[in-house]
């Protein structure tokens, strides 16, 4: 009788441990869980950009431009079926943005967030190799000029925004300004009134963007700002006021783009245009870059 007590009050006590032990487990997962959660949201979006054909397509993307399924799926080397399942989980993560056109679906990237996030993951991957693999002759053109996002990259895109300062067409702001209801953002450029008559010179409404680049808070700073350039190393322009830039330079037939390309070529008139307070050379590169 007495050996069937003492075997309860083991058996008791043994139980109160393991309780303990698992209480103790279970605060301190709950401890890091809750930690985790204040800690950025890598794994998602990192799994999803590790896959070599989901990396093509958002490649194929940092040009700005939209582009069918088929196009994504072609650029990637996968089926429709396996394209369309890319896509859909890319556009669950709010990477690429979906606008529907009749029977057919376009897609972009989301924001410029996302091409600024690619870029710079871009250059971490081509730390050790940046020199070698921007001196291959196959990536001349696309080093002179290429489209990101929507603005000017490049060496001409470089140039362009050491242009706009030297010449005092844009100021820095001063950094820690309040955000206008939509997130706070420092820094970036102003434009200036010489900024605003050069635009002037070239076709643009300078008056409209001197007003815009007047106002306050995230709007007027996120107007104009740099952006490190994937091949240089070094700033090139951003933001609405370098897109209105591009897509003007374009109109006039100053730079061109093939289907399927991320390089621009400099043209003739482009360089007559430009060149000169540009300070760039008038001839560019025509190294053959594959598509």
């Amino acid at each position: 009788m007495r050996t069937r007590r003492a075997t309860a009050v083991v058996d008791a006590g043994a139980e109160a441990r393991i309780r303990a032990g698992t209480g103790r487990t279970e605060r301190a997962a709950g401890a890091r869980a809750a930690a985790a959660t204040h800690e950025p949201r890598l794994a998602r979006i990192a799994a999803l950009v590790a896959d070599a054909s989901r990396s093509r397509m958002l490649s194929y993307l940092l040009g700005g431009e939209y582009a069918s399924a088929g196009e994504l799926a072609q650029a990637a080397s996968v089926s429709a079926a396996t394209a369309s399942g890319h896509l859909a989980q890319l556009l669950d993560a709010g990477l690429v943005a979906c606008t529907p056109r009749g029977r057919h679906r376009y897609y972009r990237l989301a924001d410029a967030d996302v091409a600024h996030a690619l870029e710079a993951l871009a250059m971490v991957a081509e730390r050790t190799s940046h020199v070698r693999t921007w001196a291959h002759p196959s990536r001349a053109r696309l080093r002179f000029a290429r489209c990101c996002y929507g603005h000017l990259a490049g060496c001409l895109g470089v140039a362009m925004l050491e242009a706009f300062r030297t010449r005092g067409w844009l100021r820095e702001r001063e950094a820690g300004g309040a955000g206008d209801g939509d997130g706070e953002w420092s820094g970036g450029f102003a434009l200036t009134e010489t900024g605003a008559q050069a635009l002037d010179a070239l076709g643009l409404e300078g008056a409209v963007w001197l007003r815009r680049s007047r106002g306050h808070g995230a709007a007027a700073a996120r107007l104009a700002y740099g952006c490190i350039d994937w091949s240089e190393r070094r700033e090139h322009l951003a933001g609405p006021l370098a897109v209105a830039l591009l897509a003007h330079f374009r109109a006039r037939g100053w730079l061109r783009q093939k289907a399927g390309e991320r390089a621009l070529e400099w043209t003739p008139a482009g360089r007559r245009a430009l060149g000169g307070w540009l300070g760039m050379s008038d001839t560019a590169p025509t190294a053959r870059t594959p598509a």
